[in-house]
């Protein structure tokens, strides 16, 4: 008997502290937010499978909630004096980071300015040949 009260026991502090870990909150940062939300749009620009009118939609969506992340990144006290490598690149590349202040700033889309950043233009686009290297 003794052998299946430890069994029972052991298998309720294991359900105990399943459901404590599951039950907690989990925590991400206004900068991890910011780069989430900014891979879900440019996946959006970059996504050959979609339809124009699907990728506007995408698009605006992303926009919106890019535009309330970045003022968060920027509003964020805890930010303050973070000397991490990921803050100072935060900060050093502000145009890839704000993408969406830096193109209302430089008057493009979004699309046109992650794209300029990157050194791509619209006319090396257009003049680009599909093929393997």
């Amino acid at each position: 008997m003794p052998r299946y009260s430890k069994l029972i026991l052991s298998i309720g502090s294991m359900i105990a502290i399943t459901t404590i870990a599951a039950a907690s909150p989990v925590w991400a940062g206004t900068l991890a937010n910011l780069e989430r939300e900014r891979a879900h749009l440019i996946q959006a620009l970059l996504d050959v499978e979609i339809t124009p009118a699907d990728r506007q939609t995408r698009l605006e969506t992303a926009q919106r909630r890019l535009i309330d992340l970045e003022r968060m990144v920027l509003r964020d006290d805890g930010l303050i004096g973070r000397n991490t490598p990921h803050v100072r690149r935060t900060f050093s590349n502000y145009d890839l980071t704000f993408l969406v202040h830096a193109s209302a700033e430089k008057n493009l889309t979004v699309a046109d300015a992650w794209l300029e950043q990157l050194g791509i233009s619209t006319q090396s686009l257009m003049s680009a040949k599909a093929g393997r290297r």
